[in-house]
């Protein structure tokens, strides 16, 4: 009698399931007839007649395979341009879903990225310059121009992650760089010239009406001419400079570069499969910056989990806030542990000495940055009740904190006695980088802590999440917390290292003093995380991901 009248009173269950069969039965089909339609299009008898044309088309040049190409000597950088194709060289995936999605989510919301993902089948059945004006409009119909910093903000990441290392140790043979590509302009551009330093880049444009994309792109042949302009006044820059072109067996790409090539490296996919990715240390710029909400390469499959987990993550999100807030540590890490949170710590044995002759003025904790859960997950960490100063947090974030939060001034003398006064008053934790970084890097210290107290104790933390990043920088901020804490098993690190004495104010050659402590901080922090410590402040990543300072409103 029980067990029905439960299951009677349960449609969201049952409307969850039917929604799932849906899905399933819907992707499966178009799925079936992908596979069917895509056989033919496979098929390598078609492809080596494509490449026999063109090897018979094309006598003036000369084409190499791939493998061979890459083992070539280095030719001469002043007299070599090098020209490829960002989709068919650079790229180690075929598919430019993902990326599309990415402009869909950040830029447009979750009811653009559900419209991306429910086209998906659709796309797959359609030729690829259809499926590619489809993705276009779908993503960038009604966006802001002066607003869409998707494309130098969220993309380089991804696009860094899927640059095959053969291609990059090519292109760092040639001299002069021209990348062109059959995607829009605004989504390429930073990241080809910011992070691979490529001297041209020739995308299609991206038609505007009143400060609004209208989701149409210029036809192929305005960037063709725009790419034969480009490599017109390269070859007029030296009598002998040659023109190497990377690209595929796709015929119309060979037409438009054999009239200036006189070398072209052909990619098959077989070569394509076998190239690896760019390790993080053999970066030509480092990431250090990005921003977006999306922490994992939106395929369609994963976006699907990830649609089918936002029901779900949204109310277990509720739980963990409402234990998290409302039970004291002993009862609450268990059960945020039985809801998939992991926490673990490590403490210097030295600091369990320091208890014990502790003065009355209280202790100064200095963590680095990687969310704004960071002054909580140190309280959890040591099962006390600390104070967290911020230099910038939302109302929002300030109401729902479960720990006492105080809002720094950016003025030092203010701000110094300020922290005086808390100290007196108990323990206070301080992020000094003053804003997040997401990636193993740690941004400049903030010298004002190393003149607060004599009992200072760094704290490394990391994090790490497999859905949502719980930072941002050009979205709303108050919603940092509820994105972290939806993950299936998010996760953080907390290291307490041993304690390093302060320097008073009124010590001669303080102002260079202080400055050694913070660098030493930073060092230490960043040793223990294996981190690289740089000299970049909140000013320069506000600057970069949002083009503002990073000043938050109060309301």
């Amino acid at each position: 009698m029980t067990t029905s009248s439960l299951s009677d009173h349960l449609p969201v269950g049952t409307w969850n399931s039917k929604m799932a069969k849906f899905f399933i039965n819907y992707f499966s089909f178009f799925f079936f007839l992908y596979r069917v339609v895509s056989r033919q299009a496979r098929n390598p008898k078609a492809l080596h007649r494509n490449a026999s044309n063109i090897l018979a088309n094309r006598g003036k040049v000369l084409y190499h395979k791939y493998s061979s190409f890459a083992h070539r000597s280095n030719p001469s950088k002043d007299q070599t341009v090098v020209v490829f194709s960002v989709e068919e060289a650079l790229l180690k995936s075929s598919s430019l879903f993902p990326y599309f999605m990415l402009v869909a989510f950040e830029a447009c919301g979750l009811f653009r990225a559900f419209l991306l993902l429910a086209l998906f089948p659709f796309l797959c059945l359609v030729s690829e310059e259809m499926g590619l004006k489809i993705m276009v409009f779908v993503c960038f119909f009604g966006v802001k121009t002066k607003g869409f910093r998707v494309g130098s903000a969220v993309l380089p990441k991804f696009f860094l992650e899927d640059v095959a290392l053969e291609t990059l140790e090519m292109l760092k043979k040639g001299g002069t760089k021209v990348g062109f590509s059959n995607i829009p302009q605004v989504m390429i551009e930073s990241f080809l010239k910011d992070y691979l330093g490529i001297d041209c880049v020739v995308g299609r444009e991206m038609k505007a009406f009143g400060g609004y994309f209208l989701g149409v792109m210029e036809e192929k042949q305005r960037s063709k001419d725009a790419l034969e302009t480009i490599i017109r006044s390269q070859q007029g820059l030296g009598s002998c400079r040659d023109v190497i072109g990377i690209s595929s067996f796709k015929e119309s790409l060979q037409y438009h570069l054999s009239s200036y090539c006189t070398e072209i490296c052909m990619v098959r996919n077989a070569d394509k499969r076998s190239w690896q990715h760019v390790p993080r240390e053999e970066y030509m710029k480092p990431l250090i910056f990005h921003d977006g909400r999306l922490a994992f390469s939106p395929t369609p499959l994963a976006t699907l989990v990830m649609f089918m987990w936002l029901p779900f993550g949204f109310f277990l999100s509720i739980i963990r806030a409402i234990t998290a807030l409302m039970l004291p540590h002993r009862v609450s890490i268990p059960i945020l542990a039985y809801t998939g949170f992991h926490l673990s710590l490590s403490s210097d044995s030295s600091l369990e000495n320091l208890n014990i002759t502790r003065k009355t003025k209280g202790r100064l904790y200095v963590c680095n940055h990687r969310t704004l859960l960071d002054p909580l997950y140190l309280s959890f960490s040591l099962q006390k009740d600390l104070t967290a100063v911020t230099y910038s947090l939302s109302r929002v974030s300030e109401l729902l904190s479960p720990i006492r939060t105080v809002r720094l001034t950016r003025d030092r003398n203010r701000d110094g006695k300020m922290m005086g006064k808390l100290l007196k008053q108990g323990d206070l934790v301080v992020c000094p980088e003053g804003t997040t970084c997401r990636e193993p890097y740690l941004l400049r210290f903030s010298p004002l802590f190393a003149e607060m107290s004599d009992d200072i104790v760094p704290v490394a933390m990391d994090s790490h999440v497999s859905m949502f990043y719980g930072t941002t920088a050009g979205g709303l901020k108050c919603l940092d917390p509820l994105f972290f804490i939806m993950n299936p098993r998010p996760s953080y690190r907390v290291q307490v290292l041993a304690g390093v004495s302060g320097v008073p104010p009124c010590v001669d050659d303080s102002e260079r003093s202080r400055f050694d402590v913070a660098n030493h901080v930073q060092s230490q922090i960043g040793k223990a995380l294996g981190f690289g410590c740089t000299r970049l402040t909140r000013r320069d990543k506000y600057l970069i991901l949002a083009g503002n300072e990073g000043v938050v409103n109060k309301p």
